[in-house]
């Protein structure tokens, strides 16, 4: 029961729980004894608050204690089956919203096979042959334990203005190591030779984001050119730019996030930085290389000629500069020694289960045919959300109240979550009902998954009752808005439709920090939805301008290619994506070392 009580104590109300418990039990400490009457220990005299935080601490040990030799299971589910089933009139629907997704699906895999082919084959060419170097892809084979890994925001770097950068230049997902997950970020110098554009940067900020959101060990496979000097106003000098990428490697150490570099191509400028900044780094001979600026350089400044082996090369770093702690002679033996890094990890990962979770009982295909083409063509969000959740069984939150928000609790994979769901516009009554319910699942520390098809036409004023129903909905809203923000259990998004306005926020768009956030390729992310820009503007040749460019801008394609989200997922694939992402963040409650420390580990 003290246990219980001081982990709600901070500060003064620390002493002031000592003080009333001296108060109303001045018999349970004698000062001037040494028998403590409470805990029949002897101890020196102490004072009243000095005895709460021993018990409190010797009490937490023998609670770790307990949990660390005690198996649990999971509560038995009890939730009921969730109606799936098709009704005639939605066939016409289903059909216009099967038609359009085959469409976006062939964009998908027309997307898929450029990043496939990373910067073209006379650079894959000149990278495997003339450099003897291994293709990014087939790296993470050897790093990783198999290719079930989750890959990151793989179209991002499509559709900028700048020119297409297939995949920004460079790999990062989450891919198990030894059975354990671990962020990685892998150079791809075959597109434009591992050089560092803004979105190349923005997407290793991001990985390391994930790193730091999931308490994940990072492994860094450099391969990097440096930065692109021609946009370097856009890479260098702003907080979230090239810099913070060994900011946020040292404040990954101080939280005991380990970090692994892997020098496996050039390392120049500031990407320099990064082995040196990690706790472990390798090398491999003749292809690695660390320095800040490259033979040419050298000779521009000094009229010096030196090879890159003798100015930044393996065995230097190794033998003279202590700069790396590992020597491998090939790339395969590279990823060996990173593996036996990540196996020396304080990390204690739980037995592996035989039984299955049950599976949907209706077919997940179905959810081409129910990802909506628009949002007049959706249908009930608990079409999709049987077709997701361990056998089908949803427990429904105020089933009857603010109906134009789906609540509830559910499985996914063995996972118990709480669904948020848009079925209609966010009204006054589902913004109460999802503030609830948001509060509820923080409350029991179940993770949130928002299905987000976000209302997209504002609400005409028309009348003084309609803007005062206005004025509720938005108090409502904003309510929604930081429950959701303050919310501390991990969340997860899925734009199934549209992200639209206001509504994508209370749904946790990306501003409100998701863990991970995915979109279909059916997804439409703008401001406003394309065809209601006459809310706004008055001219025929406006509203057709408007309409267009949210036409272009709004596609799931250009929202990824700008890294506004994590990745595009096709429908079928959802279920599967949910039950790796909550595996991912469950990972962090066995790492045995989670307490921060002061400073990061600072190398020689």
């Amino acid at each position: 029961m003290y246990y219980c009580m001081l982990r709600s104590f901070r500060g003064n109300n620390f002493i002031q729980l000592a003080r009333a418990s001296v108060s109303q039990n001045p018999q349970l400490w004698d000062t001037s004894l040494k028998l403590c009457t409470a805990c029949h220990t002897t101890h020196s005299p102490i004072s009243p608050l000095t005895h709460i935080l021993q018990r409190h601490r010797s009490q937490t040990a023998s609670y770790r204690c307990m949990s660390s030799t005690v198996r649990r299971r999971r509560m038995p589910s009890a939730f009921p089956v969730i109606d799936g089933t098709f009704h005639p009139f939605h066939k016409h629907v289903y059909e216009a919203n099967l038609r359009n997704s085959l469409i976006c699906q062939q964009k998908y895999l027309d997307h898929k096979q450029k990043v496939f082919k990373g910067g073209g084959e006379n650079a894959i060419a000149r990278h495997t042959q003339r450099n003897r170097k291994v293709l990014v892809r087939e790296r993470l084979r050897m790093l990783l334990d198999d290719e079930n890994y989750l890959e990151l925001s793989p179209f991002a770097g499509f559709g900028l203005p700048y020119g297409d950068i297939p995949s920004a230049g460079c790999l990062t997902g989450i891919g198990q190591i030894n059975g354990l997950w671990c962020v990685f970020i892998a150079n791809d110098a075959t597109v434009k030779g591992g050089t560092a554009y803004p979105i190349t940067v923005k997407k290793q900020l991001r990985a390391q984001d994930v790193a730091m959101q999931n308490r994940l060990p990072c492994v860094y496979l450099v391969d990097s050119g440096g930065a692109f000097l021609p946009l370097q106003s856009e890479i260098f000098p702003d907080k979230n730019q090239g810099g913070r990428t060994f900011y946020n490697e040292a404040v990954m150490s101080a939280m005991k996030i380990p970090q692994v570099a892997v020098v496996c191509g050039s390392c120049t400028a500031g990407g320099a930085y990064v082995p040196t900044m990690a706790e472990e780094a390798v090398i491999v001979h003749r292809i690695g290389t660390i320095f800040l600026g490259g033979p040419p350089l050298v000779k521009a400044a000094t009229g010096e000629e030196v090879s890159p082996e003798d100015l930044g090369g393996a065995t230097l770093h190794s033998e003279v500069s202590g700069c790396v702690d590992h020597f491998a002679t090939v790339e395969s033996e590279a990823y060996e020694y990173a593996r036996n890094i990540i196996s020396t990890l304080n990390y204690e990962l739980p037995e592996e289960t035989s039984t299955r979770p049950e599976e949907p009982l209706y077919s997940i295909d179905d959810l081409m045919g129910l990802a909506p083409r628009s949002y007049e063509y959706s249908m009930d969000i608990r079409l999709i959300v049987s077709r997701l959740t361990d056998g089908s069984r949803f427990q429904e939150f105020k089933a009857r109240y603010g109906t134009t928000l789906v609540t509830g609790f559910a499985r996914v994979e063995g996972h118990q979550i709480g669904i948020v769901a848009n079925n209609g516009e966010l009204t006054y009554e589902a913004s109460l009902k999802g503030s609830h319910f948001v509060q509820l699942c923080d409350q029991r520390d179940i993770p949130l998954v928002f299905l987000q098809n976000t209302s997209p036409v504002p609400p005409h004023t028309l009348s003084q009752a309609k803007a005062e129903s206005n004025t509720n909905r938005l108090k409502a809203q904003g309510s929604m808005m930081s429950a959701v923000a303050c919310a501390s259990v991990p969340k997860i998004t899925v734009v199934i439709g549209g992200c639209h306005g206001s509504d994508s926020y209370a749904m946790c768009g990306r501003a409100f920090d998701p863990n991970f956030l995915f979109l279909w390729p059916n997804a439409k992310v703008s401001i406003l939805a394309p065809g209601h820009s006459d809310a706004l503007v008055q001219t025929e040749e406006e509203i057709t301008q408007i309409n267009e460019m949210l036409e272009d801008e709004s596609s799931a394609f250009f929202s990824t290619g700008r890294l506004w989200d994590d990745g595009v997922i096709l429908p079928q694939d959802t279920r599967k994506v949910l039950g790796k992402c909550l595996k991912i963040i469950k990972q962090q409650e066995y790492q045995l070392s989670r307490e921060k420390m002061r400073t990061p580990l600072l190398r020689l």
